[in-house]
C-alpha cells in the first residue's frame, strides 16, 4: 500500500513538473511572437498554456498584454482581472494593462481611479505614475498630470517617456523654462528617435519663440516676454532666453555657426539657472531645483557642453552626427561623466 502511495505521489510530481515545463516553454514562444508584433500567434500560444493552468498569473498577464496590443481591450480586461483577483503575482503589470484597456475604451476616469488604487496597493511605481499622468493629461487636468509625471521621474529618473510627457505638458501650460529643462533631459536620454525630432524642434522653437526680427532691418529685434513668467520663480531665466536669442544677431556673433550659438546659449541658460539656484533656490523641494537645475549647472561648468549639445541634436542635425563620429573619445568621456553623477 505504501509503495503504491509513493508511486502515485511520484507520478503526480512528474506530471506536474512536465506540465510546468510545457507551460514555461509555451510562454517563451508566446513572448517571442509578441515581441515580433505577431500578437495573434502569441494569443494562440498562450491559450495552449492556459489549458495547462487556467489560473496562471503569468500566462493571464502575458495574454492580456497581447490582447491589448492587438486592440482587443475587452479580453485584455478579462485576463488582467483574473490576475488581480488572485492577489498573488504580476499584480503591478495587470493593473497597467487594465488601466490602459479602460483608457482605450474611453473610460479614462475609471482608469485614473484604478491607477490611484494601484498606487495605494502596490506602491508608487513609476509606470503607474506615468500612466496616471497620461490619463490626467487626456482629461485636461494639468495640475494632477504634472504631479504624476514628477512622481514618475522621482521614482525612476531615467524614465524617458515621463520626461517627454512632462515637457509637452509644461509647453501646454506655457511654462517655457520647465518645458526646456524636461526636453533637454529627455534628449540626453533619447537623442535619436522619431519623438526626439519632435522634442528637438520644440526645444529650438521655445528658445527662439519670444523674438521677432524685422526683415527690412535685421538689427531691429523685438523681444516679447510672457507676463505670466515675469513674477514666476523662473522669470529671470525666461527673460534670459529671449535676450540670448536676440544676441545671436549682434555683430560679435555674426561669424559663429548655428551650432556654436546653440552651445553658447544653452550653457548660458544653464549657468543663469545655476546662479539662481545658488542665490535663492537651494533647498527647494521640487524636481526643477533639486534635480534638473543642479545637473545642468554642473554640466555647464564641465568640459562637455559641446558634446552634450551635439549629442541631443543628432536626430535633426547631420553636422552633429559627423562631429560625434570624429569625437568618439569625448563622447565616451561624457558618458562616464554622466554615470558618475
Amino acid at each position: 500500500m505504501r509503495k503504491q502511495l509513493l508511486f502515485g505521489i511520484c507520478l503526480f510530481l512528474t506530471i506536474t513538473c512536465f506540465g510546468q515545463d510545457k507551460l514555461d516553454s509555451l510562454v517563451q514562444v508566446g513572448i517571442k511572437y509578441h515581441d515580433n508584433g505577431e500578437f495573434d500567434k502569441a494569443i494562440d500560444t498562450y491559450k495552449q498554456a492556459l489549458k495547462i493552468n487556467p489560473k496562471s498569473t503569468l500566462v493571464n498577464y502575458e495574454i492580456s498584454m497581447s490582447y491589448l496590443n492587438a486592440g482587443d481591450n475587452k479580453n485584455a480586461l478579462k485576463h488582467s482581472d483574473i490576475v488581480l483577483k488572485q492577489k498573488q503575482n504580476n499584480i503591478l503589470l495587470a493593473y497597467i494593462v487594465k488601466g490602459s484597456a479602460l483608457d482605450n475604451l474611453g473610460k479614462t476616469k475609471q482608469s485614473i481611479e484604478l491607477f490611484n488604487k494601484a498606487i495605494q496597493e502596490v506602491g508608487g511605481h513609476y509606470l503607474l505614475y506615468y500612466n496616471l499622468g497620461v490619463d490626467y493629461s487626456k482629461i485636461g487636468d494639468r495640475k494632477n498630470a504634472e504631479i504624476a509625471f514628477v512622481n514618475a521621474i522621482q521614482n525612476k529618473p531615467d524614465h524617458k517617456s515621463s520626461h517627454y510627457g512632462l515637457a509637452l505638458l509644461e509647453y501646454q501650460n506655457d511654462n517655457r523654462v520647465k518645458s526646456l529643462l524636461s526636453l533637454y533631459y529627455f534628449l540626453m536620454l533619447e537623442p535619436n528617435s522619431k519623438r526626439s525630432e519632435t522634442a528637438y524642434n520644440l526645444l529650438k522653437k521655445q528658445l527662439g519663440g519670444n523674438v521677432q526680427k524685422d526683415n527690412s532691418n535685421p538689427m531691429n529685434i523685438n523681444v516679447f516676454v510672457n507676463p505670466k513668467s515675469v513674477d514666476s520663480e523662473f522669470g529671470a531665466a525666461d527673460m534670459m532666453i529671449a535676450m540670448l536669442e536676440a544676441s545671436n544677431s549682434l555683430e560679435e556673433n555674426k561669424d559663429k555657426t548655428a551650432d556654436e550659438l546653440f552651445i553658447e546659449n544653452t550653457k548660458s541658460f544653464f549657468t543663469v539657472l545655476g546662479e539662481l539656484y545658488d542665490n535663492d533656490n537651494k533647498g527647494k523641494d521640487n524636481l526643477w531645483w533639486n534635480f534638473y537645475v543642479p545637473f545642468f549647472y554642473n554640466l555647464a561648468k564641465s568640459d562637455y557642453m559641446d558634446v552634450f549639445c551635439y549629442y541631443i541634436s543628432s536626430s535633426s542635425n547631420d553636422k552633429a552626427i559627423e562631429w560625434l563620429q570624429t569625437n568618439k573619445d569625448k563622447l565616451d568621456n561624457f558618458a562616464k561623466w554622466i554615470n558618475e553623477r
